[in-house]
């Protein structure tokens, strides 16, 4: 389309033509804006929404030229025309991005404007923090392209919902060209405000979350178990700490076996089946049953070749005796074992086995003696 069909006036359509011939350098400078704000967050160790760039389209800078191109003397003082977007989905991350972007992009700040803070009591007056910035030599820098490093572009920062809001807001706004009337506009702010109450209720309970956690570990580590409830968390922060390591060790000796790694999550299920509430019923469970879980190791071991066991051992043997000698039974076993490995014809047979294997042992005869 040539510059004469946008009908723009003689200095407006000069800017055009300078955009037209630096639009090499806009592409570029989008090309390692992204790349470095992507790069920033991975190595961050953020987990974003989104990120993206864009270069504005001439038709675009046309409007805009046409709208407002008295403000700008030449193309250096349009700051948009290379655009990108970080969104995060916890408002608290914006500052993390913004902290990031600042470290490495040079920032014109009398230009950027944290839009966050210009609430109207009738709006919903909650944009995103959006920087100017240039691209450093430090950077990057092409000797072919000195503009590169010279002309400035934004950077956009904001939540998901602030996103959602931005673009409803885009879309049934200015953007049509039409007066929104007030009554769709009333409606448009009630909209508004929940969208913040739900970004700020995200970000109360991830931090409410975390301080639970915080609280939990500190439980955990100082050996508080009666004060921790017993749920996916809690167990894994609790194997952290390799409660059944010693009996693990003491049983793999019994033939001199190899130790291989499993995980001890699936007895979870099991303990909560159990009754089991909290930590201190598998400090209980562990203190109460470990000599007798190695006598039934040692029974099942002995005699074999047996040379490499799950580290998952310690834990499977001390549920085995529990279920045993608080009456559970065969069923009781096959139940553990379907908990554990899944539904399958061999788990009767094999909780029978091993029913009558440990029929022979003391901790069931002391059982037998009791009831």
């Amino acid at each position: 389309m040539d510059v004469k069909e946008y009908g723009l006036d003689l200095h407006c359509t000069m800017i055009l033509e300078e955009y037209r011939e630096l639009l090499p350098v806009f592409n570029k400078m989008k090309e390692v804006v992204l790349g470095e704000l992507r790069s920033l967050i991975s190595r961050a160790g953020l987990y974003v929404s989104g990120s993206e760039a864009r270069v504005k389209e001439e038709a675009s800078l046309a409007g805009k030229l046409e709208l407002k191109g008295s403000k700008y003397r030449t193309i250096s003082d349009l700051t948009d025309i290379v655009g990108a977007r970080v969104i995060t989905f916890y408002s608290e991350e914006v500052d993390k991005i913004a902290s990031l972007v600042e470290g490495v992009f040079d920032v014109d700040w009398n230009e950027s404007v944290d839009k966050r803070k210009q609430h109207n009591l009738d709006s919903f007056g909650y944009d995103s923090l959006h920087y100017i910035c240039r691209i450093p030599e430090s950077l990057y820098k092409d000797p072919s392209m000195p503009e590169l490093n010279e002309l400035r572009f934004e950077i956009q920062m904001r939540t998901a919902l602030q996103h959602v809001w931005a673009t409803i807001n885009h879309d049934t706004g200015y953007k049509s060209g039409v007066e929104v009337p007030k009554e769709y506009l009333r409606n448009l702010n009630r909209l508004a405000g929940m969208l913040e109450l739900a970004d700020e209720q995200f970000s109360s309970i991830r931090s409410s979350i975390n301080d639970y956690r915080r609280k939990i570990n500190s439980l955990v580590e100082n050996g508080k178990f009666e004060e921790v409830e017993l749920d996916g968390d809690t167990f894994r922060r609790y194997l952290e700490m390799d409660p059944f390591g010693s009996l693990t060790r003491k049983i793999a000796l019994i033939n001199q076996a190899e130790i291989q790694k499993a995980s001890s999550m699936p007895y979870l299920k099991v303990m909560k089946g159990l009754g089991f509430q909290t930590l201190a019923d598998v400090e209980r469970l562990k203190k109460e049953y470990e000599e007798d879980a190695y006598q039934l190791a040692l029974s099942q071991l002995g005699g074999t070749d047996i040379d490499i066991i799950a580290s998952s051992v310690a834990i499977h043997d001390l549920l085995t005796v529990y279920i045993l000698c608080n009456g559970g039974g065969e069923k009781g076993l096959e139940m553990l074992y379907t908990e554990v490995g899944g539904a399958s014809p061999y788990n009767a047979v094999r909780a029978h086995q091993v029913f009558e294997k440990a029929s022979t042992l003391h901790f069931m005869s002391k059982q037998k003696s009791n009831q």
